[in-house]
């Protein structure tokens, strides 16, 4: 049986590509509180991670009140 994982409000956003969930997983990201510790800069050097899913990962933060570090 596989394991169901719980979808919270904090949770990544699932309109993100499989490259960039994996790259955020690989990192050991998986809230959008965690990500928001992150520059743009800092995802976009995640090997999966472009700047369509910054993009929806901006968004996501948004809606909660959430930014990406600035720099």
């Amino acid at each position: 049986m596989a394991a169901e994982r719980a979808v919270t409000a904090d949770a990544l956003p699932a309109a993100l590509g499989r490259p960039a969930l994996r790259a955020l997983a690989a990192a050991g990201l998986s809230t959008l509180p965690e990500v928001a510790r992150l520059t743009e800069r800092d995802l976009l050097a995640l090997h999966g991670v472009g700047p369509t899913a910054v993009r929806r990962l901006r968004e996501a933060l948004a809606a909660r009140g959430l930014t990406l570090r600035p720099g």
